[in-house]
């Protein structure tokens, strides 16, 4: 892990709900945690497995990433469309802007939905399937993971 990628997940990790994270790969190890008294503490170390591990209230998702696979909790029932990947979710293409889908909106197939930004980069996601908006499940702003629920719909 190069200086940039270590600032983003640290920007990253500062803005979520995880409060304790644990990252090893080959001879580098980073652990980082918060929601103790002393603020956020950051460390370095050789080690060889990576392993993140969240905790968040029990309302909101939980995400497990041991290995490079994740698992998500608490996702609605029913049809959703969910994050391609891990980043910062956006609903309009600039701050002000219209967003991209309001509840209640009919989304069509390849039609934008939203941007999520991963390592300073902005990724248009499109939808999947025809649809009907029936809930945004995340805030603008929020950091998504993978497979994450982000809306959900209805086919049409």
């Amino acid at each position: 892990m190069d200086k940039n990628e270590i600032r983003e997940l640290i920007r990253i990790f500062d803005k979520s709900d995880i409060t304790k994270l644990k990252i090893k790969e080959g001879d580098f190890s980073i652990e980082l945690q918060k929601g103790f008294e002393g603020g956020v503490t950051y460390t370095a170390a050789p080690a060889p497995v990576m392993q993140a591990v969240s905790v968040a209230p029990a309302a909101a998702p939980v995400a497990q990433v041991v290995g490079g696979e994740a698992s998500i909790n608490a996702a609605p029932a029913g049809l959703s469309m969910k994050s391609p990947m891990v980043g910062t979710f956006y609903k309009s293409p600039a701050p002000g802007a219209a967003p991209f889908a309001k509840v209640g909106d009919i989304i069509r197939k390849g039609q934008p939905i939203g941007i999520i930004e991963a390592m300073k980069i902005m990724n248009e996601i499109e939808a999947e399937f025809d649809c009907k908006v029936l809930e945004i499940l995340v805030e603008d702003g929020q950091p998504v993971e993978y497979d994450m629920p982000i809306f959900a719909v209805e086919k049409v």
